[in-house]
């Protein structure tokens, strides 16, 4: 499955995946305020192949996965609305050769259909329909996860393969025995893989929050970050080449080899030891 990678198409990307999204901006999505409509709790469980993914895909709403030691995908849901009816949105999904993607799609709009499908597949979009979905899931040992929304935070913690999230408006924080990919645009990132033998250059890229990523002791990479407002630190020897200052840095950790790629710019970078 495709993921998204530069902070210049994070959202853009995002978009393209999930279609026209209008989604509006909004805080905590799932406070119980008075005027809330709350439809009935979903719920699916299912087997998923070690190395295949389970797959979320939502608009407004947070995402939170956590490692289990079951061997069941189980992945629960809640939707309110306040001026529209959560009956009104569906969750779908499909099953496929690499695992399972699930999908909170809203009603047609506009002529266009709405339709869940893996990876940048389908087209989602709620149309300014304000009801948000809150996906809850357990991941099985040798399970990828991959996440995204728009508006939401995406948390995953105690994984045990390798992880994506992106988001547009919320932060992300991952937690992994495996690989970490994470995105946003208005949010901070917080990443701690325990592997660090990716191919090519992995991206940590936000606009509006800070970088944190955790990597495990011997990793060997090429480094490069930048901010516009915040500062950078390092808990690894660095090899810098080229100017160095406290906005921008290209260097080498180790042998390099590998890219590892940092940028924000309104937020501080951290590398830190400890996956």
């Amino acid at each position: 499955m495709k993921t998204i990678g530069m902070m210049a198409v994070a959202a853009a990307g995002l978009l393209a995946a999930t279609g026209s999204v209008e989604a509006p901006l909004v805080g905590d999505l799932f406070d119980s305020t008075p005027g809330t409509q709350e439809a009935q709790d979903w719920e699916w469980q299912g087997s998923i192949d070690r190395g295949d993914a389970v797959e979320i895909k939502g608009i407004n709403g947070r995402i939170k996965a956590t490692g289990t030691s079951g061997g069941q995908v189980m992945v629960s849901a809640v939707k309110k609305g306040k001026k529209d009816d959560p009956a009104d949105v569906r969750i779908d999904v499909v099953e496929h050769s690499g695992g399972v993607t699930i999908c909170a799609v809203y009603p047609d709009a506009g002529g266009k259909k709405n339709e869940c499908a893996p990876g940048d597949g389908g087209r989602l979009s709620n149309q300014d329909n304000d009801v948000s979905v809150s996906f809850t899931v357990q991941v099985p040992a040798g399970v990828r996860f991959v996440g995204s929304t728009v508006n939401g935070d995406i948390e995953a913690g105690n994984l045990q393969a390798d992880a994506a999230a992106t988001t547009v408006n919320g932060d992300v924080r991952v937690s992994t025995s495996g690989l970490v990919k994470a995105t946003t645009v208005n949010g901070s990132i917080q990443a701690s893989m325990g592997r660090a033998d990716w191919d090519g250059t992995v991206h940590f890229n936000t606009v509006n929050g800070s970088i944190t990523v955790n990597l495990p002791d011997g990793v060997n990479a090429d480094v490069s970050a930048a901010t516009v407002n915040g500062g950078m630190e390092t808990d690894f020897p660095l090899t810098v080449s080229g100017r160095f200052s406290m906005k921008s840095m290209k260097g080498t950790i180790g042998s390099g080899g590998r890219g590892l790629q940092l940028e924000t710019v309104n937020g501080s970078i951290h590398l830190k030891k400890g996956g």
